[in-house]
């Protein structure tokens, strides 16, 4: 009989095939997730002309479905925890599917809000998922590299809603560019067969059948049977009670990755609803306009797999301090009007450090806590961050309400990366996960017999 410690076999592994079909598919998740959230930002200038909105109204449509995925991030984050990750992922995947795509159909604010909250509940509900699962099968060294991969795919749907919104909007109506998204509901079979669920989910619920099946495809080249002996450390603690947040010193830190979710997606999605309209008021065209939202998701792509990779080799707070600076920068200098292509730069630089920035703070909370209550960290994270998110966009609205100058428009989206920074420099890494498991936790906790 083998004893193996499933945590240190799995983070030991080299990139392999599983690795790729888990990326691959939880990347094509993620851009879907993108592409839902921000095609709002593309066709709101058109919303507001059709329905005769004025820029508050606006604000508002583009947080009720912020307001659902802090619901979303809130509910399946604990929920994939106790239930399984795999299953939260695919109920939240056609769960923001449907809705996005019958929004379609509305004929009104009124009615496209509804059902931009309820498609919002499956969008935050997905990320905390995919998150947690990519940190639990990545081999240790690529951690944030890979969760950085995996999440700036919500960028590149940014980038998929503009081109797809200059493609089909002259030709076919903002509807046709919501109705695309219907296409996850028709490839579930393929979802539901390429997504493993999470081996803590396994040992917590005692499957050891379904769990040997998962290691044999993590690395085919070693199979595991029903005799070995397969235990976790006690720092991969299973139990994914919220209180678990708060407990063995990690409450103030837990609160600081808060603040600094809440700052950042209030500026994240504060830019991506409002930078075509901000533009378009700067004298722009609307196809121009369109062009610099996808520079800031070209930035936030490019900036999101860069700094994850500097977080694995220099650590995740050290870099996130350094972007969130650079965030405040670029914004800064936004204000000044500089000419169009230092525009086109700093725009860039902003969503590498926003957008980008706020990818790796989730891959550095998903490190933090242990896998037990990975979902439920991250997921509340992001849904009190959405708190911010939803002010993000009314804030917007509110300043383009006020006819403020362009320049005040971007300062005001600046500042809160500063406060962002603070909150991660106050992070008390020592309590964390990444550090205790090789520390103190470090008696094994046995899986127990079999579960048919």
């Amino acid at each position: 009989m083998r004893k193996i410690n499933i945590s240190e076999f799995v983070e030991n592994q080299k990139f392999n095939r599983f690795h790729l079909t888990l990326l691959a598919t939880c990347i094509f998740i993620i851009v879907v997730d993108g592409y839902d959230m921000f095609m709002l930002g593309a066709i709101l200038p058109t919303l507001m002309e059709e329905w005769k909105m004025d820029p508050l109204v606006g604000g508002q449509l583009g947080s009720y479905a912020l307001f659902g995925m802090m619901i979303g991030a809130l509910l399946f984050g604990p929920f994939a925890d106790r239930f399984g990750r795999k299953n939260a992922i695919l109920i939240c995947t056609v769960l923001f599917s449907l809705f996005t795509f019958t929004s379609g159909f509305a004929n009104g604010p009124t009615s496209f809000g509804i059902q931009r909250f309820i498609a919002g509940i499956g969008l935050g509900g997905v990320m905390p998922n995919l998150i947690a699962l990519v940190t639990e099968y990545a081999p240790k060294k690529l951690r944030s590299t890979l969760v950085a991969i995996m999440f700036s795919g919500h960028a590149f749907g940014g980038i998929v809603a503009a081109l797809g919104t200059l493609a089909i909007l002259p030709n076919f109506g903002w509807r046709w560019v919501v109705f695309l998204a219907c296409i996850p509901i028709l490839l579930m079979p393929i979802l539901y067969k390429a997504l493993p669920e999470s081996y803590s989910y396994f040992v917590k619920t005692n499957k050891k059948e379904q769990l040997v099946k998962t290691l044999n495809r993590v690395n085919p080249n070693q199979q595991f049977t029903m005799n070995d002996e397969l235990v976790m450390h006690q720092s991969d603690d299973t139990d994914s009670s919220i209180k678990k947040l708060f407990t063995e010193k990690r409450g103030f830190s837990t609160v600081m990755f808060w603040i600094a979710a809440f700052m950042c997606l209030l500026v994240m999605y504060g830019l991506s609803t409002w930078l075509p309209k901000i533009m378009q008021n700067s004298g722009y065209p609307i196809g121009s306009s369109l062009v610099f939202l996808i520079v800031l998701n070209l930035g936030g792509v490019t900036g999101a797999i860069f700094a994850g990779k500097l977080c694995d080799k220099f650590g995740s707070r050290r870099v996130l301090l350094v972007f969130f600076a650079l965030g405040f920068i670029s914004l800064t200098a936004l204000s000044f009007s500089p000419n169009q292509l230092l525009l086109y730069v700093m725009i860039f630089i902003a969503g590498a450090t926003t957008t980008g920035t706020q990818i790796n703070t989730n891959a550095y909370v998903s490190q933090y806590y242990p896998s037990g209550i990975r979902s439920t960290g991250v997921g509340w994270e992001l849904g009190i961050g959405r708190i911010g998110g939803m002010l993000g966009p009314t804030l917007g609205g509110i300043l383009l309400a006020s006819n403020l100058p362009v320049h005040l428009n971007f300062l005001a989206f600046a500042i809160p990366c500063l406060i962002a920074g603070v909150a991660i420099l106050l992070v008390q890494e020592r309590y964390g996960h990444m550090v205790n498991q090789d520390a103190q936790f470090a008696e094994p906790v046995q899986l127990q017999g079999v579960h048919e």
